[in-house]
């Protein structure tokens, strides 16, 4: 009997997922638990096992195709078994793009890259084991890519005025994230400075993630969430942490924010990052936050105005920090300081509120 395996509910709010790529090919045999498909998300790209053993008697879904949760995407089994219509599955609209053969070309374990790395330098006609990788451990990254796609174009006599590519994977689904947010969000940002003199600011990040899930119970508004009409208020305190990666922006979220010591908040948020940039987060560590916190160290500059990670309320940032000119006493003095601010959704939060809640943030901050 044929076994029809349909794109799963990845989580919370996805109802997509790009097919990043296929680790089996048709005729292949594979047993229950091998590793099927890796699946991109506006989170992240993530490897999905078989449910099932067999032959693989039908793959439904090309690489780089978005398909709809539910979409039947490979067949396993059942060699004659009536094939499943793929015209009359259910598919995310998506441009018009060249489609890619079902049967995808053998892993090189040789070159280490990710998924969405391999795709970009197929699409750019790259051969990776030609390209130096300047990540860590020597990983190939997009910049790699594009610099060997750059000299070859040189090279050949074929350089031109443009290049295009396909917006595709975790860039894809950050730009449909992030317009959804700018279009339905009315966005405000208070800024205030913040004296980091007395903060272990090697610490910074789990201190803010602490002083956060403190201040949140006296604001509950900005701890929430958007659904439909209403206004979620939430009594738990999983704060997301933005994350740049080679892939575009992840939010992996740090659990039980109020319950951890700051070592163990110092730990998580780690791990989180090291699964974020290595692409090998769970869908689990994505999902279900219920505010946001992002800081970009020197490369915040003085402050920004993010976006609100939709359809959370409220998002606070924390920049770069650095001796500056200040009055104590009437006396001018070198202290060390960085900009906080609060991005929040004006159309439930209102700008004294989101004001007050920042206020408290700082205060905790400079207590160190």
């Amino acid at each position: 009997m044929a076994y029809e395996f349909k794109l799963p509910d990845l989580g919370e709010g996805l109802t997509e997922g790009e097919i990043a790529r296929w680790l089996v090919s048709v005729g292949q045999e594979i047993r229950e638990d091998d590793p099927l498909v890796e699946i991109a998300t506006d989170k992240t790209t993530v490897e999905i096992p078989s449910p099932a053993g067999g032959v693989v008697s039908q793959i439904l879904a090309a690489e780089g195709d978005v398909v709809l949760v539910g979409t039947v995407i490979v067949v396993i089994g059942g060699a004659g078994a009536q094939p499943v219509a793929a015209a009359a599955q259910p598919r995310a609209e998506e441009p018009a793009r060249d489609k890619v053969s079902q049967a995808p070309a053998p892993r090189d374990d040789k070159v280490r890259a990710t998924p969405l790395v391999r795709r970009l330098a197929q699409e750019l006609g790259v051969d990776l084991d030609d390209v130096a990788g300047t990540g860590p451990q020597g990983r190939i990254t997009e910049d790699d890519v594009r610099r060997a796609c750059d000299e070859s174009s040189q090279a050949k006599g074929r350089g031109g005025s443009e290049r295009r590519e396909p917006i595709r994977g975790i860039r894809r689904q950050m730009f449909e994230h992030l317009a959804t947010a700018h279009r339905e969000i009315p966005p405000v940002t208070w800024v205030e400075e913040c004296d980091f003199t007395d903060t272990d600011v090697k610490r910074l990040l789990p201190l803010t993630l602490q002083a956060v899930a403190a201040a949140l119970p006296d604001f509950p508004e900005l701890n929430a969430r958007i659904d439909g009409t209403d206004l979620v208020y939430l009594d738990r305190y999983d704060i997301g942490v933005a994350v740049q990666t080679e892939q575009g922006l992840v939010v992996p979220v740090v659990g039980d924010v109020a319950a951890k010591s700051l070592d163990e908040l110092e730990a998580e948020i780690r791990r989180l990052a090291e699964g974020a940039h290595a692409g090998t987060l769970a869908p689990e560590e994505l999902r279900g936050g219920t505010f946001t916190v992002t800081s970009a160290g020197k490369s915040a500059g003085l402050f920004t105005t993010p976006l609100v990670n939709h359809p959370q309320v409220a998002i606070l940032g924390v920049y770069r920090i650095a001796d500056r000119p200040a009055v104590r006493e009437g006396e001018i003095v070198v202290r060390r300081i960085g900009n906080v601010s609060v991005t929040f959704d004006h159309r439930v939060i209102d700008g004294k509120r989101a004001a007050d809640f920042g206020l408290s943030v700082i205060d905790r901050l400079q207590q160190g």
